[in-house]
C-alpha cells in the first residue's frame, strides 16, 4: 500500500508510491548534452569568460591563462548583478533591485570528468574553493545567503557538459532555505536539540536508510524522499556554517562524496542530478548556531514534476528511501 511520509523539518508530506515501486533500470531520462566547440571552460579560452576571482594554480601561471586545476568566474549572463537592494512598492506589489553575485566554479580542466570519475583529491579542491568563495562574500553588506549548486545532465537544467559549480549569492533568505530554517527553529524550541542531529543519530541507529559513512560525516536517503535515490550528506557533528570547514574535514567529505557519486554513476547510470549545499545564511551563522545543520542534498532527476506535485506541494516518490539505499550500499564504488 502507499504510503505517506512527512519530512520532520519542513513538515512537508510525501507519497511513497510503493505500488509503482521502481528501479534504477525503470528510469529512462535524456542525459546528454550537445558539445560546446569551442568550450568557454577549458583550459586554453579563458577569454571567453570574464576574469576569474580564484584560481588554484601551478606556481608561476598567470592569470586567467593555463595553469589552474579549479578557477572561478562570474557568469557571463548573471542572475543578479552587484548594486545597492533598493526597495520599492506599488500597493500590495513589493520589489527590490537585483543585487547579488552569480560566480561560476569550473572543477576541472578536464572536459570529460566529473564528480564520479574525479580523483577525491580533486573533488578536495572543490570543497576548498566554495568554502573560499563563501567566506569571502560572507562580509557584503548587501548579501544574506549564499547558495552553491550544480546541475549536472540535460534533465537537471545544465547547459554546459564541462563540470562546474554555480555560486548565487542574494540580498534575501530564499523561501525554501527559511521554511527549514523555521522547522528547524520550531523543533529546537521543542526537544532542545538539533533536528538534523537527530536524523543522523536515529538512521546511524537503524541502518536501513545509510548509504554510506566514514568518521566525520553521513550520507543517507532521507525518510520521506522526495525524489528516487534523494541523497542527503551532512557531518555527525553539529555545524551550523559550511565556512567553518577544516581542511581535514574536507578530506574525510570528500571521500564520502566520492563514493556517493561512483555508487550513482554506477547504479544509475550517470543521471542527472542537482547538487545543492544548503548552509546557515550569512547573517544569521551565530544566532541560528544550535538548530542549523549545514548539509549537501544531491537530486538525481529521474522523474518529472507534473500538475499534482505543482498544485500539491506534494512529491510522489515511486522508490522506497530504505531500497534507494540499500541499492546504493550494494553498488560497487
Amino acid at each position: 500500500m502507499p504510503e505517506l511520509r512527512k519530512d520532520p523539518i519542513t513538515s512537508r508530506w510525501v507519497i511513497i508510491a510503493t505500488e509503482r515501486a521502481a528501479r534504477p533500470s525503470d528510469y529512462a531520462v535524456e542525459r546528454e548534452l550537445p558539445r560546446t566547440h569551442p568550450c568557454p571552460l577549458c583550459p586554453g579560452n579563458e577569454a571567453m569568460t570574464p576574469p576569474e576571482v580564484l584560481a588554484f594554480r601551478e606556481h608561476g601561471s598567470s592569470a586567467n591563462a593555463p595553469g589552474w586545476w579549479v578557477r572561478c568566474v562570474p557568469n557571463k549572463f548573471p542572475a543578479l548583478a552587484s548594486g545597492r537592494p533598493g526597495r520599492s512598492g506599488v500597493g500590495i506589489y513589493d520589489a527590490m533591485n537585483g543585487v547579488g553575485r552569480h560566480e561560476v566554479i569550473v572543477e576541472s580542466p578536464d572536459h570529460d570528468g566529473n564528480l564520479a570519475t574525479l580523483d577525491v583529491e580533486q573533488i578536495e579542491e572543490i570543497l576548498w574553493a566554495y568554502r573560499d568563495r563563501h567566506l569571502r562574500l560572507a562580509d557584503a553588506e548587501a548579501l544574506r545567503y549564499v547558495l552553491i549548486f550544480k546541475n549536472h545532465g540535460r534533465a537537471a537544467g545544465a547547459t554546459l557538459e564541462h563540470p562546474h559549480s554555480q555560486l548565487i549569492a542574494t540580498p534575501i533568505v530564499p523561501r525554501a532555505v527559511a521554511e527549514k530554517i523555521d522547522g528547524a527553529k520550531a523543533y529546537y524550541a521543542f526537544r532542545e536539540r538539533c533536528v538534523w542531529c537527530d536524523v543522523v543519530a536515529q538512521d546511524r541507529a537503524d541502518g536501513a536508510r545509510i548509504v554510506g559513512e566514514n568518521e566525520q560525516f553521513v550520507a543517507l536517503a532521507p525518510f520521506a524522499s522526495r525524489f528516487p535515490f534523494e541523497t542527503w550528506v551532512m557531518p555527525r557533528s553539529h555545524r551550523a556554517s559550511y565556512a567553518t570547514i577544516e581542511r581535514a574535514e574536507i578530506a574525510q567529505l570528500a571521500s564520502l562524496l566520492s563514493i556517493v557519486m561512483r555508487r550513482m554513476h554506477g547504479a544509475l547510470g550517470d543521471p542527472p542530478y542537482n547538487f545543492l549545499l544548503q548552509t546557515a545564511p550569512l547573517v544569521f551563522e551565530q544566532e541560528r548556531e544550535p538548530y542549523f545543520h549545514w548539509h549537501i542534498e544531491i537530486v538525481p532527476r529521474l522523474t518529472s514534476i507534473a500538475g499534482f506535485e505543482w498544485g500539491s506541494g506534494m512529491y510522489i516518490n515511486p522508490t522506497v528511501p530504505e531500497d534507494a539505499a540499500r541499492i546504493l550500499r550494494e553498488t560497487v564504488a
